[in-house]
């Protein structure tokens, strides 16, 4: 069961970066999804 958990996370990660095509561009998804976080902390104070 541990393996097919962690394939399945391989894979993800995996089309992640596929659909982003570079580091950088993965870099500012992350970014603006931790943005996006932040707001909704903000909204629900």
């Amino acid at each position: 069961m541990k393996k097919l958990i962690s394939l399945v996370v391989l894979l993800m990660f995996s089309a992640g970066l596929t659909a982003c095509n570079t580091m950088q561009g993965f870099g500012k998804d992350v970014e603006r999804g931790g943005e996006k976080v932040q707001g909704a902390a903000e909204r629900s104070k």
